[in-house]
């Protein structure tokens, strides 16, 4: 779980390292790309994780993917790096949220008690009416946080017949082809550098992937879910190494009262839902 959180925020720093002359849409058809070439072996090697009973709700899952993901990527190219990973740790308020209203789930005082804990540590890390610091970015970040739940409610009944490997495969399959039609309309050759991070970027992803995947396999997701916060460590000390970004107090503070929500919310959570990258 480590590895995978060190992973993401390598993923981010290298986002923003070549958002200022490599657009989001390619960026988000590079990373399915080389992604798909990386599993490409093990689809080959085992063929019969291609057997799904949904079809078509795979292009959907994927077609949310992509926009989350370059909603990311337009975040990590515009705010710090620390504050976007602070607002993604919001993502399971929205899967609560979502699950009363589209699940039938019923809402548990726990789970009520992580929701409110959750919208305040957003609203520290937003800063809203202060002085306009409520930036583009982590609202787009915020957006992120909304389409990943979203993904999750879609993904948590096909879960339930599917493989975690098969889930993998074929939303890199779609992906491919649906990240190729926007990135077609802003297409500019990248540089043999460019390739070189965007190949790496893609790999990482899976890599990460793979090691949180693999977390959840040896141990409780209550004990390993907590070092997933070492993301926002990891992605303050690259911010400010390798762009200079201070971490203000309020991005600390609210990223450690959102990831307190989620376990608030997970603690009262009767079973874990597939990771989803």
């Amino acid at each position: 779980m480590l590895i995978g959180a060190g992973l993401g925020a390598v993923d981010a720093a290298l986002v923003r390292y070549v958002s200022p002359s490599v657009h989001p849409f390619v960026i988000g058809f590079t990373r399915a790309l080389f992604g798909l070439l990386v599993f490409l072996p093990f689809i080959l090697a085992r063929p019969a994780i291609l057997r799904s009973a949904f079809g078509p709700r795979h292009a959907l899952r994927a077609t949310l993917k992509l926009a989350s993901l370059i909603a990311f990527f337009i975040a990590f190219a515009s705010a710090p790096l620390a504050d976007v990973m602070a607002i993604g740790f919001a993502a399971p308020i929205g899967v609560t949220i979502g699950s009363w209203l589209f699940l039938s789930e019923r809402p548990r005082a726990l789970r009520i008690l992580g929701v409110i804990v959750g919208f305040v540590g957003v609203l520290i890390v937003l800063r809203p009416g202060q002085g306009g610091d409520m930036s583009a970015g982590l609202l787009f970040a915020l957006l992120g946080a909304v389409l990943t739940a979203v993904i999750q409610l879609v993904l948590k009944p096909m879960s339930r017949r599917d493989s975690t490997e098969t889930l993998v495969a074929w939303n890199l399959i779609w992906t491919v082809p649906i990240a190729a039609i926007p990135a077609a309309l802003v297409w500019e050759m990248p540089s043999v550098t460019e390739w070189g991070l965007l190949a790496i970027q893609g790999a990482l992803g899976m890599v990460a992937m793979g090691a949180i995947t693999r977390a959840f396999s040896y141990a409780d997701a209550s004990l390993v879910a907590p070092v997933d916060f070492m993301r926002l460590p990891f992605a303050a000390v690259l911010g400010f190494a390798l762009f200079a970004q201070e971490v203000p107090l309020t991005t600390w503070v609210g990223g450690a009262v959102i990831f307190a929500s989620t376990l608030i919310t997970a603690r009262s959570a009767r079973a874990r839902m597939p990771e989803e990258l």
